[in-house]
Formats: structure tokens, sequence, C-alpha cells
């Protein structure tokens, strides 16, 4: 999984980030609302941990501001825990509220089931496009400009995990996990092999390039 850590205490900030490393799991660790939702916005992730008493914005405030929009499952992690305070997280959009102390544990399989009951849900036979770009998921059709490209199934896979993230930046981590089914980084040119194939297939004979690499972090398509 790849997990956003948003927690003020910095103890139990860099706590968190060294126990899911440990399992396996990429995160990325922010302190405050306003770097959330733009992170959430810019990077793609599987789920979100999200503290409720955040300084200046909440937790409740960053989900009312990503009410509407795509993005991650969210797991309030709080200490306010009473009965009312669980259900003004959930009827705020939280798909899960775990209360502070917590057994780590117990966070990891609830992470883990919602980053799961995520993928399901997700549909999986819609139409993705950016700008000319169109790949079917029924067919496993991709056409750019209306034109067929043929690719690769690894190169399939690369181009629909993007589109399904498209505008945010994919983390190598995440691509390798995700294509190759490694949770930790082999330190191989893999991803650097297929992604140029790829971009010859999609941009080559293109005025405009769609696929961005992003230095020392991943890729992003649009």
């Amino acid at each position: 999984m790849r997990v956003l850590v948003v927690e003020d205490d910095e103890r139990v900030r860099h706590w968190l980030g060294c126990k899911l490393r440990a399992c396996g799991h990429a995160c990325r660790l922010v302190e405050t609302g306003e770097c959330a939702l733009q992170t959430i916005e810019d990077e793609a992730f599987d789920v979100v941990v999200l503290d409720r008493m955040l300084p200046q914005m909440s937790g409740l405030d960053v989900l009312n501001q990503l009410h509407g929009k795509p993005h991650p499952p969210v797991m309030i992690l709080s200490a306010v825990d009473g009965p009312e305070e669980r259900v003004d997280g959930l009827r705020a959009g939280a798909e899960d509220y775990l209360g502070k102390p917590f057994h780590f544990s117990e966070l990891l399989v609830r992470l883990e089931i919602l980053a799961k009951r995520n993928r399901r849900a997700s549909p999986a036979d819609s139409l993705l496009c950016v700008a000319d770009l169109c790949l079917d998921p029924r067919t496993r059709s991709v056409t750019r400009a209306g034109q067929q490209i043929d690719l690769t199934d690894k190169e399939y896979r690369l181009l629909h995990l993007l589109l399904q993230h498209k505008g945010q930046t994919v983390t190598r981590s995440m691509l390798l996990e995700k294509i190759w089914g490694y949770t930790f980084d082999p330190q191989t040119n893999l991803i650097d092999v297929h992604m140029s194939k790829l971009r010859t297939k999609i941009d080559k004979d293109y005025d405009r390039p769609l696929l961005r690499t992003i230095r020392a972090v991943g890729y992003a398509l649009g």
C-alpha cells in the first residue's frame, strides 16, 4: 500500500511511518490539513490516515474539502473517541475511525481492508481518457487521436494505473507493488525500460507529450 499519514504530533507521525515501512508499505508524512489536501491532489495513495485534531484546519475540515472529489479512503485516527465524535467523523466522509491509544496491528489490518475494499469498488470497465488518449478496459484497447496503439501486457497495466490516477504522481514504489508485486525497491531498471517503451508508443508521433517523469519520484500522465 501507499499510505498518506496526516498527523501533527511529530513522534506519532514518524513512529507510524517507521512501522508502515517496516511492514513493506510506502508512506508520505504530512502535518497539516492544507498540506494533506494538496498532497492528495498531486499524488496517488491507497489510503489516508487522518488525525482529527490538526492545527488551523481540522480533520473534519479536510473531509469536508474532499467531499465530492475523487480521493482515497480515509481513516480518522484520534484521541477524541466518543460515540458522538465517531458518528461525526463517519458522517463527514471517513470510511473508518480508530481511537488513540491503539494497537498498530489493528491499524494495519483496518488499512489493508480499506485499500482492498476501495479497489473492489472502483469501476473496472469505465473508459479512461486523458486528452486524446483513451483506454477501454472491456476490450483492453488503447487509442490516441483515434489511432490504435498496441501495448504489451506490462505496458498496458502501467498505462491503466497511470490513467486511474491521471494528473497525479504515481511513485516508483507504487508501480513496483501494483505491477510487479514487489513490496520493496529491488534497485532494478524495470520501470525505466518499460516506461521508455510506453512513452515511445503513446507520445512519439504526437505534438503534446502526456507522460511526464517526476524526477526521483515517479511518473504522471496528463
